[in-house]
């Protein structure tokens, strides 16, 4: 086999350019980013109900791994906030061979995907559905961390969300000063220093500084140590999980959405990749690298993992160049632990409350609510849905329903823009400023159009057809004359496709948009980020505009 085969590793691929100014850059970023995953695998460890080891055990093994045998260049795999609902809930009632098993069958679900090229059927999952349980799972991770966070003296918490607020509501009186205090020490510093330079890993700072505060003072608060015993120093143990064959299918529910979660994940952080790098992920080799990452994590004691947006976008701005970054990434974890895990003892558990409460805010995608609320009822009603039962349900039953929700809406939308109507002379009349045909397209402009309904599911189209952003003009105008149906999620697309042009110094101008897609664009905050003035009724008014932005050019590089 060819090593320029596209089915192969990146890392391998990689191979054929590899210099010794690469390696540099990748060992730079690589012990980087593998500071800033150290406390993040402790505390997705702790919060999954799990041990820390456990969490570090998951970023060495299947980061090792999905670096190794990924489809991404600069993606970090590892434990992240995404599992740690459903793991607390796997280990509430089946114990760690109950998890054990689960991530096992995710990984087999996930090579399958990735071997039979099911992994596109990812992105059939549409954007309402998303946000809704990421919003949820937000909220979950943070109220798992509110009793280390204050210090609360309690009995065993709750898994579900419900009983756990009203446990922690009725010891709030036990709150412990100086647990509070480190806590929002630590949360000073994770806000303030990103902001200051990221250069330096803040989740660092916060441990390294509230842990000696801890120490030098001999602040009672709970720490790893004092809960734990502390983490084993060496190697990840390799040991075959104690499986009970009866618990295969309660937990096959479990495994799918644990393959699924992986899947979406890993391909969201991978597309995120690609619009920092240019570069251009293979979706397949991916999911089977996160296969073989989450079949061999529980045989060294670990939780399932996948593609982690943050440590990728760390990486690649701390100056990866290849696959070799993620792995050196895994080692620089592996030598903390052979070296200096005693140390993780002293580390309260508060501080890395503070690092999840960050975590969950990160993640929580808040800033689409606004968007959301902006649109029609049932788009509104399958988010809204989706959050509501991935907070006081089940995440297996929220994304079921969730998705059951998304495709009548789908239908419905299909159903309302499909017309039958007689041809008059009228409908002649108003077409003929759409038609393309006699008109002049200057050579600084690209057309592009979209045919059909763009809901979710279709929305990859877009993104295959502009992946090469270079390729296109200063100017590219977007026919949506034939465009008869638009969701939240193919907003999205076109917001973010938008936002790749203005990045590349291009202008996006819309034009021609039909009823409902007119009204449902109408009512979001994508215009204002556009900017009205490129909204064009047709395409000869797109034209126009574009020789305005395109005479306004040299006017203001001379001023």
């Amino acid at each position: 086999m060819s090593i320029s085969n596209p089915n192969l590793p990146k890392s391998i691929l990689a191979l054929r350019v590899y210099t010794a100014q690469m390696f540099f850059h990748d060992l730079l970023a690589g012990v980087t980013v593998g500071l800033v995953a150290l406390p993040l695998a402790m505390a997705f460890g702790i919060a999954s109900g799990v041990t820390p080891q456990a969490g570090l055990y998951t970023a060495v093994v299947a980061g090792f791994l999905i670096s190794a045998l990924g489809g991404s260049r600069t993606q970090i795999g590892g434990p992240t906030g995404a599992f740690v609902v459903i793991v607390a809930g796997i280990v509430a009632h089946f114990g760690m061979s109950g998890l054990a098993m689960v991530t096992l069958m995710a990984g087999i679900i996930l090579l399958v995907m990735g071997f039979t090229g099911l992994g596109a059927a990812v992105r059939f999952i549409p954007r309402m559905v998303v946000i809704g349980f990421t919003n949820g799972i937000a909220i979950l991770i943070a109220s798992t961390q509110i009793k280390d966070f204050f210090g609360l003296r309690t009995p065993a918490v709750p898994s579900e969300f419900l009983p756990r607020i009203e446990l922690l509501a009725a010891h709030s009186t036990t709150v412990n000063p100086y647990a509070l205090g480190l806590g929002l020490g630590a949360l000073a510093i994770l806000i303030i220093l990103p902001r200051l330079t990221r250069r330096v890993p803040a989740s660092i700072v916060a441990v390294l500084v509230c842990t000696a505060v801890s120490v030098f003072f001999h602040l009672p608060v709970e720490t790893i140590g004092s809960r734990f015993g502390g983490i084993p120093r060496g190697f990840p143990p390799f040991a075959i999980p104690d499986f009970h064959a009866e618990h295969i299918l309660p937990l096959i529910p479990a495994a799918f959405t644990v393959a699924m979660l992986a899947a979406l994940e890993s391909m969201l952080s991978a597309v995120v990749a690609d619009g920092i790098t240019g570069d251009r992920h293979n979706s397949n080799v991916e999911l089977v690298a996160q296969g073989f990452a989450n079949i061999v994590s529980p045989l060294f004691g670990g939780i399932p993992a996948t593609g982690a947006i943050a440590r990728t976008a760390t990486n690649i701005r701390a100056g990866a160049r290849s696959p070799v970054s993620g792995m050196i990434h895994a080692l620089t974890l592996l030598c903390i632990l052979v070296v200096a895990a005693p140390l993780a003892s002293y580390i309260p558990l508060t501080t890395l409350a503070a690092v999840l409460f960050v975590v969950a805010y990160n993640m929580g995608e808040w800033h689409e609510i606004g968007g959301i609320l902006r649109l029609d009822f049932t788009a509104i009603s399958v988010w809204l849905v989706t959050f509501a039962l991935t907070v006081f349900a089940d995440l297996t039953v929220a994304v079921a329903v969730g998705l059951g929700l998304a495709a009548l809406l789908y239908i419905r939308r299909v159903a309302d823009t499909t017309t039958v109507s007689p041809v008059t002379e009228e409908y002649i009349r108003d077409g003929l400023p759409h038609v393309l045909q006699g008109r002049i397209v200057p050579p600084y402009v690209s057309l592009l159009r979209i045919h059909g309904p763009f809901l979710w599911g279709t929305t990859e189209k877009l993104v295959e057809a502009t992946v090469n952003i270079e390729a296109f003009e200063a100017v590219v105008i977007l026919r949506l004359r034939n465009m008869t149906a638009i969701d939240a999620t193919g907003i999205h697309a076109i917001e973010t496709f938008a936002k790749r042009l203005h990045e590349s110094g291009r202008t996006l101008i819309l034009c021609g948009a039909m009823e409902q897609p007119s009204k449902l664009l109408s009512g979001t905050r994508f215009l204002d980020r556009l900017g009205r003035e490129n909204i064009m009724p047709n395409v000869q008014a797109a034209l126009d505009r574009a020789k305005e932005v395109h005479d306004a050019v040299p006017a203001a590089k001379a001023s």
